[in-house]
């Protein structure tokens, strides 16, 4: 669904640290969707269990899996391949055992990890600090190394050997800026103020733009240093990245003083969430999602970890498990209103939309001059087809935003297509036109009205421009390409209509409109049976109600074949 899919982007946008970052070398429990686990019968041997435990793992059902790699591993103690998942199913289930057969697993980098955290845990730094030396420099350890031994070194009592450690990279390396922020943040920590001042400037130039880490560390010492408005324009730089993220800019400001890092063990924690959203940026999901568990085995407050967590849970088509790692955060949690928000997404997703709207009514009441709350609510109520109370909702969200910068054209443009759904075209255009002056080369945007436009036969030539110009920005849309077909077809290119949408179809096969525009284009070629099959092809794809009544005609009379299909496809080409 949109709003969950926009969500999800502005959260990594505020969360991510680092630009690229080196490939991991090692695996994690899948996070991919799956089949649902097979029913927990009592089957016997080793191999079945191991079975029992993959499904598992693939259904999310992560604390089964690991009762059942146990129960495997118990019957085949030597199995390597079956010791390895038993490891990492008790790790991602918080499990105990985790511990034990790390210690069987020295080649892996999350067991060693792991080994090294508990050392770490414990107030055994020199073990910790060993541990974490003999970590391979290559891969992903290459990038998280030198910060694990920095923090272990300063929780042994060494900060000038911690500082030491990451000075070279400081200097250096490629991932400067968060390295100086994890430099600054020790010598903040040991009252070495004017390193920590010249360690936090260089982390904010290296960085170039604001993100929740470091904002919220630079913010904390500005505060400290007696630079409060400093310290409000710093935070305030994370609402301007994020508009979800903005609901939290009063608690963050309030609470700035605060230091987000406050002993060796957080260190270790935030720099694997650095790690884990670098990673999860370049589909790494996997060996993040290890490192998360492993920020949160540490840090069970690290709201922002249970934040990218429960992003990687959903995207694996695991939405109960996101809920579960949301759930501990408490109302008092300066990012609490962002949980509420992410929470109402993921209720909506699993069907509960009562329990979502209510919810998002809750920080509605509570927010009172926040616009989020309701332009989700909006796009809830658009998702179901509730046209006039998703503009009622939306209506709330423009109010509340008098001053609306670039950032704020999904609102608009979200509110366009539930007035153009419920038939109210004046209010539709001025919204998208609206949506466009705020932010004049959203694809999104100049794809639906452009298509809305072909739909209506007004201005033509304007229109193909609007999606040309979608079209060069995003070549391999399947719904702009789409859509640049359809308007080829209506002036009259039928084989360069042809060609678009047949890539169009390449790119978006279950699309019951693309494949209805693709029979119409070759109805007008004079391709009757292939005309025909893929009017049938969309006609078994779901399509809209309204579509099904078009579709049915042109299979009885191909002569309507300009006839429409409804804009459904400008709405899927949305961010």
């Amino acid at each position: 669904m949109q709003h969950a899919r926009s969500f999800r982007r502005s959260i990594l946008l505020a969360l991510s640290l680092l630009s690229s970052c080196a490939a991991a070398g090692s695996s994690g429990a899948t996070t991919e969707a799956h089949p649902r686990a097979p029913a927990r019968s009592a089957v016997g041997g080793s191999a079945s269990a191991f079975l029992l435990g993959r499904f598992a793992i693939m259904a999310g059902d992560l604390d089964y899996a690991a009762e059942q790699f146990l129960k495997a591993l118990a019957a085949d103690p030597d199995n390597a391949d079956i010791r390895h998942q038993a490891f990492l199913a008790c790790l991602f289930a918080g499990r105990p055992e985790a511990a034990r057969l790390a210690r069987d697993e020295p080649q892996d980098q999350a067991a060693q990890l792991l080994l090294g955290d508990i050392d770490a845990r414990n107030g055994n730094w020199d073990a910790a600090e060993q541990r974490f030396a003999k970590l391979p420099r290559q891969g992903l350890t290459q990038v998280l190394q030198p910060l694990l031994l920095a923090w272990a070194q300063y929780g042994n009592g060494h900060p000038d050997t911690a500082l030491g450690t990451l000075r070279p990279f400081v200097e250096g390396d490629r991932f400067r800026a968060l390295y100086a922020l994890h430099a600054a943040m020790i010598a903040d920590l040991s009252s070495r103020t004017l390193e920590a001042g010249r360690l936090y400037h260089v982390s904010q130039v290296a960085f170039g733009s604001m993100n929740l880490d470091l904002a919220r560390a630079l913010a904390s010492w500005q505060s400290r240093q007696g630079h409060e408005a400093e310290a409000r324009q710093t935070l305030a730089a994370i609402g301007e990245t994020s508009q979800d993220f903005a609901m939290a800019l009063p608690r963050l400001q309030a609470d700035a003083a605060t230091r987000p890092i406050r002993k060796a063990t957080d260190g270790i924690a935030d720099a694997y969430l650095a790690l884990a959203a670098a990673l999860r940026q370049q589909d790494a999901s996997e060996f993040a999602s290890v490192l998360l568990r492993l920020a949160l085995d540490l840090r069970s407050d690290l709201t922002a970890a249970r934040l990218l967590s429960a992003d990687l849970y959903d995207q694996g088509k695991h939405p109960e498990a996101a809920l579960a790692v949301l759930a501990p955060v408490p109302a008092a949690d300066p990012l609490a209103p962002i949980v509420d928000l992410r929470r109402a997404a993921l209720q909506d997703q699993l069907g509960n939309t009562d329990e979502a709207l209510h919810i998002l009514g809750q920080l509605g009441a509570a927010y009172p001059d926040r616009a989020e709350p309701w332009t989700m609510q909006g796009a809830i109520l658009r998702t179901k087809h509730r046209y006039p109370d998703a503009i009622a909702a939306y209506d709330k969200a423009v109010a509340l935003t008098p001053a609306p910068t670039r950032a704020n054209w999904p609102m608009f443009y979200e509110r366009g297509i539930a007035e153009e759904r419920a038939h109210q075209w004046p209010l539709a255009q001025a919204d998208f036109e609206r949506a466009l002056q705020l932010s004049p080369d959203e694809p999104a945007v100049l794809n639906y009205l452009g298509y809305s436009w072909t739909e209506q036969g007004h201005d033509l030539a304007h229109a193909r421009q609007m999606i040309q110009r979608a079209a060069e920005a995003r070549p391999n849309d399947g719904a702009i390409l789409d859509s640049l077909g359809w308007i080829t077809l209506r002036q009259g290119d039928v084989p360069g209509a042809v060609k678009l949408l047949e890539k169009a179809v390449e790119l978006q096969t279950e699309d019951p409109t693309v494949n209805g525009h693709l029979g119409d284009a070759y109805s007008a070629a004079g391709r009757k049976v292939e005309a025909q099959y893929q009017w049938r092809r969309a006609l078994n794809l779901n399509p809209e109600p309204e579509e099904v009544a078009k579709l049915r005609a042109k299979l009885h009379d191909p002569q309507q074949t300009l006839g429409g299909v409804g804009p459904a496809t400008a709405e899927k080409a949305q961010p």
